[in-house]
Parts: structure tokens; sequence; C-alpha cells
């Protein structure tokens, strides 16, 4: 399925989104295994989530969040096979408010090493890479966000506060101002990055308790704030 056009400059578009009813919460399905737990805290927090692989009610909603467990390269692979990378690559060049998760946020890079190099989305320049040897891998269970810089996302969270991880690679910005949160795990990683309209964890928000229902809660706030 081939996603509907996106343009900016378009008035069809402009009149579409200001026709639309309720205020959705799209939850990008492409074939991930985590979504209930996503749904679950989005619904606990009062709003609408729609788990959907369709542009159209993707391009309708507030905003849309992009979760994912497993291997990067698959989460691609399916994406493509949806047409869906082409579609949020342009959502988040049309400035639509945008959250990846775990694998979510490993595929908005130039690609990944796991399994070999494979590309991604390429929406941030950088790499997915292994974390390294001599670590207990997977990555799983509480670790501490330190919080690099104030944002809006972070709004009520303590600086330090633990959200639940679960993963083997992590992401390497080319540009390090991308990232707003960082967890030590042997070494310094990347845990959160923020562009404008984009915000991505490494961690699951959904399994994070009080804080992770409250990186939800602000995201969406900052979505129903926006103009669109």
């Amino acid at each position: 399925m081939l996603p509907v056009s996106i343009d900016k400059q378009s008035p069809s578009r402009h009149r579409m989104l200001k026709s639309r009813e309720g205020e959705a919460i799209a939850i990008i399905n492409y074939g991930a295994g985590n979504l209930r737990s996503v749904v679950n805290a989005i619904t606990s927090l009062g709003y609408q989530p729609e788990v959907t692989s369709r542009p159209d009610e993707i391009v309708n909603a507030r905003a849309v969040i992009l979760p994912g467990v497993g291997a990067a390269a698959d989460t691609i692979e399916n994406l493509r096979a949806m047409g869906l990378d082409i579609l949020i690559r342009q959502l988040i060049d049309d400035g639509y408010p945008f959250l990846g998760v775990c694998i979510g946020l490993q595929v908005l890079f130039t690609g990944t090493e796991e399994g070999g190099w494979h590309e991604c989305l390429g929406v941030l320049p950088g790499r997915v890479r292994k974390l390294p040897p001599g670590l207990k891998i997977p990555h799983m269970g509480w670790n501490q966000v330190k919080q690099l810089r104030p944002h809006p996302v972070f709004t009520d969270i303590p600086d330090r506060a633990n959200f639940y991880f679960v993963h083997s690679y992590y992401v390497e910005p080319d540009d390090k101002s991308l990232s707003i949160g960082e967890t030590e795990y042997g070494i310094p990683l990347c845990s959160v990055i923020a562009r404008e309209n984009l915000i991505a964890t490494q961690f699951h928000p959904e399994k994070s308790g009080e804080s992770g229902l409250k990186l939800y809660d602000n995201f969406i706030k900052l979505a129903m704030a926006g103009d669109r």
C-alpha cells in the first residue's frame, strides 16, 4: 500500500486535518509484538490510541508512535513491505509529532550493524552499534536516564529517573546535540533524542511505571498543543 501524499503545501491535506474527528494517537502496526502494552499505557492516560498500518488513518492522527521490539533489520523490512518507510520520513519532515520507542528509535538512523550492515530510514545521521563486549547482553531492566538538557518531554520527570530497557544495540548519533538523555551501561549511551517534532527513546515508557506514563503524557500534550 502506497502512502498518501502529505505535501506540506497541499491545501487538501490542510482541509483533511482540520475536518478529522477526534484526537486519535496513531500507533503504527507493522507486526511488532508489544503493541498491546503501548495501547494500554495510552488508554490509561485518557487518550484514544488507534493501532493501524493505514496511511490515511496515520496522517489524520494527532500524534504518531512507532513502537518496536526485536531486530532493526526486520523492522525496516516490514516497514518497506508495507510502504510505511516512505510515509514515516514524510511525516517527520512535515512536522507531525512523532515518538519512536526502542527499535522505533534505532530505525530512524542511517543504518544498523545488527546482523551485518543494514540501511535504516536515514531520518537522522548516525549508526546503530552493538553494546561493548564484557557487558551482560541484552541490557535488560531498570536504569537511570540523565537529562542532558531541558525539554518539555521531561516535564515533572526527575533527573536520573529510572526507565525500563531491553536492548543489545544502541544508537550513536553523528550530531551529539540530538541526545537529550543519557544512560550509563559500560559506556554512556544515548537513551533519548529530540529534534523539533521528533522524540525517541531507547527504553520502553510503557514498561517504566509512573515516569514512563508521564513521558507519554508529556509527548501527547505537546502534540495536542500544536497547530495541526
